[in-house]
């Protein structure tokens, strides 16, 4: 029988950089089990001195725009100049079975093969925005581990994308010109988030379209208001093929790095996700402890074939029974 790992051979095993203890520790994470997650608390707890040093970089688009070719292509140039790079692939999940493919790590072969790199492919269960419930500290981990680039990759179905903003410090919104994306990109809330527009695939015959939904992107921009952080989004106009705007694209994430660090807006965004991750963990820990209770079930299996039939009102039970659980406490 595998002898379970300790708190301390994670701890350690994480801060050298050992790949396994650190996949092993992101399964740990992810794990429902009540032992595994509060010793996934401690081990989060024990390392979360060791984090905060890298730039977390949540990539996002429709699917078919080549996200998963855009990450390979980025992350072996990342590595080339000499950055640690992680990549934390968010899975759709099955809504009836619950399971995901994972085949990130199929579709990123040669950067998946390089030991400076390490790919995480992680299912992302019914959590808004295509991201893992247990994103947060997955990337945490990493950063522990040493990796100064964290690249979260989101599954990108049209789910608010609100959740993967609220972890990391840059968000790339990845486009398609002469697919309709020109008319959907321009919608304020995605544009309001994006700290900038990348059109990918821009090579061969798709050169002069990108161009002209480039200038499209730039005209809609001009149209939104001057975030708190003082940053105008940039479009940028890129290729997995070519190579095309690869390293422009990390000189920008580098100057907006630079920019909010100077104007207080770094840390600041960082605090308030921290707040926004406490607040994430309150819900899903009240919403564990109400779904376990034997009253609450008792009460959920009689009741719920009248909200089936329409005789009972959702609203009036969920009421009642918030009130039953919170009248125990």
């Amino acid at each position: 029988m595998k002898k379970r790992l300790e708190l301390t051979d994670f701890h350690e095993g994480i801060l050298s950089g050992n790949r396994v203890i650190l996949s092993q520790a992101i399964t740990l994470v992810e794990s429902t089990l009540d032992s595994d997650q509060e010793l996934a608390s401690q081990l989060v707890q024990s390392l979360i001195t060791h984090s905060g040093k890298s730039i977390r970089i949540g990539i996002t688009g429709v699917p078919g725009v080549g996200k998963s070719t855009f990450i390979e292509a980025f992350g072996k140039m990342l590595l080339d100049l000499g950055k640690k790079v992680a990549v934390l692939a968010i899975d759709p999940s099955s809504q009836l079975t619950k399971g995901s493919i994972l085949g990130d790590k199929t579709r990123m072969e040669n950067l998946a093969a390089d030991k400076r790199a390490f790919i995480r492919p992680s299912p992302s269960g019914t959590t808004l925005g295509g991201v893992s419930g247990k994103t947060r500290e997955a990337m945490l981990l990493c950063e522990a581990a040493g990796f100064d680039v964290i690249l979260v990759e989101t599954v990108g179905v049209g789910q608010s994308e609100t959740a993967v903003k609220n972890m990391v410090d840059f968000f790339l919104l990845l486009m398609l010109a002469g697919a309709g994306d020109e008319l959907q990109g321009i919608k304020k809330g995605i544009m309001e988030m994006a700290d900038a527009l990348l059109i990918h695939k821009a090579d061969g015959e798709n050169i002069e379209p990108a161009k002209k939904a480039k200038v499209n992107y730039q005209n809609a921009l001009h149209l939104l208001p001057n975030a708190e952080k003082n940053w105008n989004p940039k479009v940028l106009l890129a290729s997995s093929t070519t190579g095309l705007g690869l390293e422009k694209a990390w000189e920008l994430i580098s100057q907006y790095k630079d920019a909010m660090t100077e104007n207080g807006f770094w840390e600041t965004n960082r605090a308030t996700q921290r707040i926004n991750w406490l607040d994430d963990q309150v819900q899903f820990l009240l919403g564990q402890a109400f779904h376990r209770d034997p009253v609450i079930l008792k009460i959920l299996e009689a009741e719920k074939p009248k909200v089936r039939s329409g005789a009972l009102n959702p609203g009036t039970l969920a009421k009642s029974l918030i009130q039953i659980f919170l009248s125990k406490k």
